[in-house]
């Protein structure tokens, strides 16, 4: 959910609406048979001054396969055969009530059958199909029906909710099946034309054509591992599990969800990248699973506030705010208040960005970070190790916004009673504890809340409250302080 009532994110879901309407809300669109030269036309002037000439031009797609010499109906014809519906459907226990009219009833479970629509990628030649989790989900049978109208029964080789990528394996003879090529995600560009094809509504293969509007869309809250290609090419229920195209026929992306205010296409569409659905369709039919790389840190964004405070050259990287002992990172010598700038040569610039990094590469794996440490660059050579299946081994990021009062906090020393009634963990051995933050203070602002653990201010060690007063009054303007919360550490600044 996006913006509050606003906006909300659109997969394609079990029991589509009614065709009809669907379909009363879609517009016909049909594009010129021949790109047409660009027209001037005049527009008004003041009088007495010749009206200056408007340029219209061709729509960016067809201008761009004009330039390269490439016709968008050969692109279709050879990435379509490798598009796929996908049909699903499961058996859902559910509780009837009584019938009054047709006898009693004993309101016991009956079966329904729940039928579901998307679309898939044809990987290789041996059948094996790319899809999202969400379609084909908890299903008891999957149908998946080709080009030239075969039908296939599927199975799940393996899949992947954190990423919402399943992989299928078609049955019977597969003979004559056509397999997308796979293209290079990181080459797209911001303006470059892709094609999104699918089986919108369920009424049957369905191109559409538009541009790469934005790349690494993250923190959308729709999987775990989000690094989307944001397109503007019309994707619809039904399109889920299907191809986004180049301008020569590879396959570059899955395309997943939308962002909408009516539940239909509204110019803002996801796709998941190859370059990170590759490895993961790897993993999936070599395991059945995906291991992901796993560093064992804690992370935050680093903005201008946080920079300034701990005295960063620039608001780049991700700043670790806690390590997780005897971990990956840990071992190879990472630091809280490390900034990581880069992953194996690759620019970090959000925290999803260096999550998603880290997974790609995979466990047991020698990846080079770069880092930021007091005020100098360096390169730390990091053993992976395999992401624990327990959240709360994983040294996740922890959740942020949410004697005499400093800046509205109200403070105790770290006492075993304390600890034991706000559930402090048992490796906490010193700090000042918030109990109290007055509403609309600075600490309020900055985030801070009862429970804290104040474990150093300004970069220096906090034993006590007393410690903490004689710290913090010491800093005009900001406080950098090192919060313990929950299972982990975080950096907080108030502004004082």
């Amino acid at each position: 959910m996006l913006s509050g009532r606003q906006f909300r994110i659109t997969r394609s879901q079990r029991g589509l609406a009614a065709l009809a309407l669907a379909l009363a809300g879609v517009a016909a669109c049909t594009p010129p048979a021949t790109n047409p030269p660009a027209k001037e036309s005049q527009g008004t002037a003041p009088p007495g001054q010749a009206a200056a000439p408007v340029q219209v031009l061709p729509s960016p797609a067809l201008a761009q396969a004009q330039a390269e010499g490439v016709s968008i109906a050969d692109v279709v014809q050879k990435a379509l055969p490798a598009v796929v519906n996908v049909s699903s459907s499961r058996v859902r226990q559910q509780r009837v009530p009584f019938h009054w009219f047709f006898g009693p009833g004993n309101g016991g479970p009956q079966e329904r059958r729940e039928q579901g629509q998307g679309s898939g990628v044809i990987v290789s030649a041996s059948g094996v199909v790319l899809t999202n989790n969400h379609v084909v989900e908890k299903a008891d049978e999957i149908t998946v029906t080709t080009s030239d109208g075969r039908e296939f029964e599927a199975k799940v080789l393996g899949t992947d909710p954190k990423s919402d990528l399943a992989v299928l394996q078609l049955q019977g003879d597969v003979s004559g099946l056509t397999a997308v090529t796979f293209g290079d995600s990181s080459q797209l560009r911001l303006g470059d034309v892709v094609l999104a094809i699918g089986n919108p509504f369920g009424i049957g293969q369905t191109v559409t054509m538009g541009i790469v509007s934005a790349k690494g869309r993250a923190d959308l809250g729709i999987v775990d591992y989000e690094d989307f290609i944001q397109t503007d090419a019309a994707i619809n229920p039904g399109n889920s599990g299907g191809a986004l195209i180049n301008m020569r026929g590879e396959l570059v992306g899955i395309n997943t969800a939308i962002l909408s205010r009516s539940g239909g296409y509204q110019g803002v569409g996801f796709a998941i990248p190859s370059n990170m659905a590759g490895p993961i369709m790897q993993s999936l039919q070599q395991t059945g699973k995906v291991v992901r790389g796993w560093l064992g840190v804690a992370i935050q964004e680093v903005d201008q506030e946080l920079a300034k405070a701990m005295k960063l050259p620039s608001a780049d990287g991700v700043l670790i705010s806690d390590v997780k002992l005897g971990g990956p990172a840990d071992k190879a010598g990472l630091k809280r208040g490390d900034v990581v700038l880069s992953v194996g040569g690759q620019k970090v610039d959000t925290t999803g960005r260096l999550r998603n990094l880290v997974a790609q590469e995979g466990a047991d794996k020698k990846v080079p970070l770069e880092i930021m440490r007091d005020g100098k660059r360096q390169t730390i050579q990091v053993l992976l190790g395999e992401m624990p299946t327990d959240p709360s081994l994983a040294g996740a990021s922890p959740d942020l916004p949410g004697q005499d009062k400093l800046d509205g906090l109200v403070l105790e020393n770290l006492a075993p009673a304390l600890k034991q009634r706000v559930n402090i963990g048992g490796d906490v051995t010193r700090g000042a504890v918030v109990t109290d933050v007055e509403a609309g203070s600075p600490a309020a602002k900055a985030g801070l809340r009862p429970g804290d653990v104040i474990v150093e201010v300004n970069r220096k060690p906090v034993a006590d409250v007393q410690a903490f007063a004689q710290l913090y009054k010491q800093r005009s303007g900001i406080a950098l302080l090192l919060v313990h919360r929950g299972d982990s550490t975080v950096y907080v600044v108030v502004r004082r």
